[in-house]
């Protein structure tokens, strides 16, 4: 499985904590990590507007394919060490009619819920 290319929120908390919480679990050499507000995203990725990798992480595949938001979750599953299971359950008719409402929600209030998540943990 050749490496992918996460784009995160290099400015939301939440969005770094899930960027470092998957670095520790990922399998050798099968992310890169650039934050959507870097230049090298602008000069690599051009044609990922910023205003789409700050609603969504954008998972760049080596063939070139872009996933986002809840439909990159089951290939990030993929490249972490023991949690290849889960990604066949995310493949789940249910899960993926449900994922990107969860996902969106989510995505909508992470500055809400990074201020409540490391408060908490203060």
């Amino acid at each position: 499985m050749e490496k992918a290319i996460l784009i995160f929120d290099g400015e939301c908390s939440l969005c770094q904590g899930s960027k470092q919480w998957i670095e520790k679990r990922a399998l050798p050499g099968r992310f890169e990590f650039i934050a959507c507000q870097s230049v090298e995203r602008q000069q690599r990725f051009p044609q990922i507007a910023t205003e789409k990798c700050l609603a969504a992480i954008q998972l760049v595949l080596s063939d070139g394919i872009i996933l986002s938001g809840a439909d990159a979750i089951p290939e990030i599953l993929l490249r972490l060490r023991g949690w290849q299971w889960l990604e066949k359950i995310m493949r789940l008719q249910v899960f993926r009619r449900l994922s990107p409402v969860v996902y969106k929600w989510v995505a909508r209030n992470r500055h809400f819920i990074s201020c409540i998540f490391f408060s908490i943990e203060k």
